[in-house]
């Protein structure tokens, strides 16, 4: 590949197809998800990245060799290795006294790091320590948020957000009952956020809808919210816009009521009530008119009762 004023060429067919699959599309594809290590960790924070990467299997990157850097101080690292993988979340992990058993969970817009939230890791209990069966890889979980943090403060509504893109999985069109096996619980009270995975059961229930029951299948965590790096405004706006093509078009004289119920307005020409065909009645019927002098005036022939004898 050749680049000149800024314009990458390709020069085979191989990278030709390369900058294609990188080119923005009408429909991006699934978000993946770039993991990496620091330059110091714990063992709880290399067990947590593991677990984390098989619920994100196989949407997700996996880095094993530690990266000296400081996501906080200088982001470019981040930057360059979600260019390599093509990955626009990702997930640091790193272990100090000052912050011990860190993960900072971030993403990025076109390459460069939009939000980030550094978490501590006060509690923790892995996936191999909860001995019951899982749930098959690349399930696509159900997200639950409790607590009212995650609708009044800034923070925990971009955190929120945050953890709503790194763990939806792809968007698909339709999902069967069967399907929704995986749950994850997110709690905000205290300070803190607890994340629970469970895995939901169908049950007899005597009719047609089973009874579900949860399991906890792990793993779970015990956060407390540390640093933040928040974007602008302007540019989690610019982040979120949609292209023309994908905006709903509006169509005329259509309107939908707060029930769902459409209404449709129709338009047609002007009518001529004098040749309306109505119901003959014997009160519509035209009276005779007689000419008093100037003008004329409606006479209405009385009806007279019959009188008996």
């Amino acid at each position: 590949m050749t680049k000149l004023d800024g314009i990458i060429k390709p020069k085979t067919k191989r990278s030709k197809r390369f900058l294609e699959s990188r080119a923005p599309k009408l429909v991006e594809d699934v978000k993946k998800v770039m993991m990496m290590k620091g330059g110091n960790t714990s063992q709880t924070v290399t067990q947590a990245l593991k677990d984390l990467y098989s619920l994100k299997k196989p949407h997700a990157v996996l880095y094993k060799k530690k990266n000296i850097t400081r996501p906080f101080e200088d982001s470019t690292s981040l930057e360059f290795f979600s260019k390599k993988s093509d990955s626009s979340l990702f997930l640091f992990g790193s272990h100090n006294k000052k912050r011990p058993n860190n993960l900072v969970f971030g993403r990025l817009f076109d390459f460069h790091v939009l939000d980030m939230i550094e978490l501590g890791v006060e509690k923790f209990v892995a996936l191999s320590e909860i001995k019951v069966s899982k749930c098959p890889e690349g399930t696509k979980p159900m997200l639950v948020f409790a607590g009212d943090a995650f609708d009044q403060d800034v923070e925990h509504k971009r955190l929120k957000s945050l953890l709503i893109d790194f763990f939806r999985g792809p968007t698909v069109p339709a999902v069967r009952l069967a399907g929704l096996e995986h749950v994850l619980h997110f709690t905000a009270v205290d300070g803190k956020i607890y994340m629970r995975s469970y895995r939901s059961l169908l049950k007899k229930s005597g009719c047609r809808t089973p009874r579900i029951e949860l399991e906890e299948i792990g793993p779970s965590f015990d956060f407390v919210l540390r640093r933040t790096h928040l974007a602008s405004d302007d540019l989690y706006k610019l982040a979120h816009k949609q292209p023309k093509a994908l905006k709903p078009k509006k169509k005329k004289n259509i309107s939908h009521n707060f029930f769902g119920t459409k209404f449709g307005r129709v338009h047609m020409q002007k009518q001529d009530l004098s040749k309306l065909q109505t119901r003959k009645m014997k009160g519509l019927r035209k009276r005779r008119r007689v000419e008093e002098g100037a003008g004329e005036q409606d006479v209405q022939t009385p009806k007279v009762a019959k009188e008996e004898s």
